[in-house]
C-alpha cells in the first residue's frame, strides 16, 4: 500500500499530494493503534479470565490465552492488513522498514501509536474485568532461557511473515495466528515477541504480566531476532528469485 500510494502522489500536484498522504498516515496509524488496542484486550483480557475459570490449573489457562490470542490474531490482520499492513507490532514495523516495505519516516509515528495502544488495550482489559486500571507485574521473566526464547519467538514470527509475503501472502493470517499459538507452548517465555505488547504487559499485575525491570531485555531480544531474520530471509529468499517464481 505504500508504495502504490507513493506512486500515486508523484502524479499529483505538490499541496494535494502531502494532503492525501497525511490522510493515509492518518488512516493507517488509527488502525495500528486500533488493531494493537485489541490485541492487548484480548492477551490481556483472556488471561484474566482463563485463570478465573482454570480453578489453579495453570496449563488450562495458558491454552485458553493462546487459544484466545491467536484467533484475535487472524481477526485483526484480516481486518486491518489492508489499512496499515496490521504489523501491530514494532519489531515487525522495523523490519518492514529495513526490507524497503515501510517508510522509515513513518516508523516513529507507527512505534509510538503501537505502544500507545498496547496500553489502551491493557487499561480496557481491566475495565472489562473491574481491575485496576494499570498495576505493575510482579512476573518475573528473567535470565538466559526467557532473552533466548524471545529471540527465536520473533524470529521465527518474521520468518513466518517474510516467508509467507513472499510465496503466500493471503496466508499470512492464519500463519500468524498458527505460529504464536503453537509458539506459546514451545518457548520459555509464551512468545512475547513484541516490544510493544511487552512494555503494555508490564502494567497489568495478571497472568500475562512481566516484570517491568524484564522488559528491556525481552525488548532487545525481540529487536535482535527480528533483525536476524530480515538479513537471513533477505539471503535466502532474495526478491529476484520470488520475482521469478510469481511469474511462472
Amino acid at each position: 500500500m505504500a508504495v502504490s500510494a507513493f506512486s500515486a502522489q508523484k502524479r499529483r500536484a505538490p499541496d494535494t499530494a502531502q494532503a492525501t498522504d497525511t490522510a493515509t498516515l492518518t488512516r493507517r496509524l488509527v488502525a495500528e493503534g486500533l488493531g494493537t488496542a485489541f490485541l492487548l484486550a484480548a492477551v490481556v483480557g483472556s488471561g484474566i479470565m482463563g485463570e478465573r475459570l482454570a480453578g489453579g490449573n495453570v496449563a488450562i489457562a495458558l491454552l485458553a490465552n493462546s487459544l484466545a490470542t491467536a484467533g484475535a490474531l487472524v481477526i485483526l490482520i484480516l481486518v486491518f492488513g489492508p489499512v496499515s499492513g496490521a504489523h501491530l507490532n514494532p519489531a515487525v514495523t522495523l523490519a518492514m522498514a529495513l526490507r524497503r516495505e515501510t517508510r522509515w519516516a513513518d516508523v516513529p509515528a507507527y512505534l509510538a501509536v503501537q505502544v500507545v495502544g498496547a496500553i489502551i488495550g491493557v487499561a480496557a482489559a481491566h475495565i472489562m474485568f473491574e481491575a485496576p486500571l494499570f498495576s505493575l507485574s510482579t512476573h518475573v521473566r528473567a535470565g538466559p532461557a526467557q532473552m533466548f526464547s524471545e529471540f527465536i519467538a520473533t524470529f521465527g514470527l518474521l520468518a513466518v511473515i517474510v516467508g509467507c509475503a513472499r510465496h503466500r501472502a493471503q496466508a499470512i493470517p492464519y500463519a500468524v495466528a498458527c505460529y504464536i499459538g503453537a509458539a506459546y507452548w514451545f518457548t520459555a517465555s509464551t512468545s512475547f515477541a513484541n516490544p510493544a505488547v511487552t512494555i503494555a504487559r508490564a502494567l497489568t499485575n495478571t497472568f500475562s504480566g512481566i516484570r517491568l525491570a524484564d522488559v528491556p531485555e525481552f525488548v532487545v531480544a525481540q529487536i535482535a531476532g527480528a533483525a536476524g531474520a530480515v538479513l537471513l530471509f533477505g539471503w535466502l529468499l532474495p526478491r529476484q528469485l520470488g520475482e521469478r517464481e510469481q511469474n511462472r
